[in-house]
């Protein structure tokens, strides 16, 4: 969902260019990497541990983001090799690369567990068509009928499409930690609801706070139910993580993301990454007065028209917000004939 940038100040008002590096900090290089998708690429960062760099979170598997990697291996990086890998949370934006870091460079993984399982799990998850319990979680959701035949005639997104394959073993990283890189101690906060045990890390030296996609400027992060889990409530995580990050944020603190500009104004950020949650859940409730499948809350969740190339990012995100208020016991829920829940505001 689109949030507010009010208050917020971008200390660069560009991003670095293919194969270059932006020195945000002492040690601490913005790097970009492309993506083939409407949100066309992925922050990573390098801190300069002395004898070799910590990269954070690596871009997708794919021939051009290896050699992007090559030119900046060689060029803002000094020919240093990179010692550790650190990976935010297993969306493969972010994993992509880590496994042939690890098998090409020598790398060591650190990471969190829960997305150390899930990469290895999905890399396994190999699908030539959509398998029922996909396709019948897309009907519970009310997806558009013309939109699920185009899904079924389609080759299916495999994770090991763009994720390099990841060989045995890494270093956990959990809620509590401190870890040393880039000269500086960091302490490890976990986020949730974007990914589960998502890795945050704050800076204890100086004012730098590395957050992945948790904490994003301009957008909020995709908070999504799937069939893998189809009675998840990410909203509860999602709310729960921002509100225990949010008393940690300062108005100095300079905010490196996973997509988007670096940014300081954290404390207003958070406050509206939680409104606008709360914002949407509310303008939800007024709409289900009728009963609506997940599909047919796009207008008061998103408040504003949805097209087919945002579509399942959307739905999933609906589907996420309709099941959050049916747990808490404020709508009902019933099956239609196609298979689609029909959610309503309790009378």
């Amino acid at each position: 969902m689109d949030g507010s940038v009010e208050g917020l100040r971008y200390p660069w008002e560009n991003a670095p260019d293919r194969g270059e590096a932006v020195q945000v900090a002492d040690g601490v290089l913005w790097m970009r990497l492309p993506l083939p998708m409407k949100l066309d690429h992925v922050n990573v960062y390098a801190l300069d541990d002395g004898d070799g760099w910590t990269v954070i979170d690596t871009g997708f598997a794919s021939r051009l983001t290896r050699e992007v990697w090559g030119a900046l291996m060689a060029g803002p990086l000094g020919g240093k090799p990179v010692t550790r890998v650190i990976v935010t949370h297993h969306h493969p934006d972010h994993v992509g690369l880590a496994g042939w870091f690890q098998s090409e460079h020598g790398a060591e993984l650190i990471t969190t567990r829960t997305a150390w399982l899930f990469a290895r799990m999905l890399m396994l998850d190999r699908q030539e068509v959509l398998p029922e319990e996909t396709l019948a979680f897309y009907r519970s959701g009310g997806m558009a009928p013309e939109i699920l035949e185009k899904r079924k005639a389609e080759n299916p997104f495999n994770f090991a499409d763009v994720v390099a394959p990841m060989p045995l073993g890494y270093r956990r990283i959990k809620q509590g930690d401190v870890i040393r890189m880039g000269g500086r101690d960091w302490d490890v906060h976990m986020g949730n609801g974007h990914a589960p045990e998502h890795a945050t890390f704050w800076s204890r030296d100086d004012h730098l706070v590395i957050a992945g996609d948790q904490i994003l400027p301009s957008i909020s992060p995709n908070i999504g139910v799937y069939a893998t889990e189809p009675m998840a409530d990410p909203v509860s995580d999602w709310i729960e993580a921002c509100e225990r990050l949010a008393p940690l944020a300062r108005p100095d603190h300079l905010v490196l993301g996973g997509h988007k500009l670096p940014f300081t104004g954290l404390p207003m950020r958070m406050r509206q990454l939680i409104d606008n949650h709360h914002g949407a859940l509310k303008r939800l409730m007024g709409a289900l007065d009728s009963p609506r499948t997940a599909a047919d809350c796009f207008l008061p969740i998103f408040k504003r028209k949805i097209g087919e190339g945002e579509y399942g990012l959307a739905l999933v995100e609906a589907i996420a917000h309709v099941s959050h208020l049916y747990q808490l016991g404020e709508v009902t829920r019933s099956r239609r004939d196609d298979g689609a829940w029909l959610y309503q505001r309790k009378g």
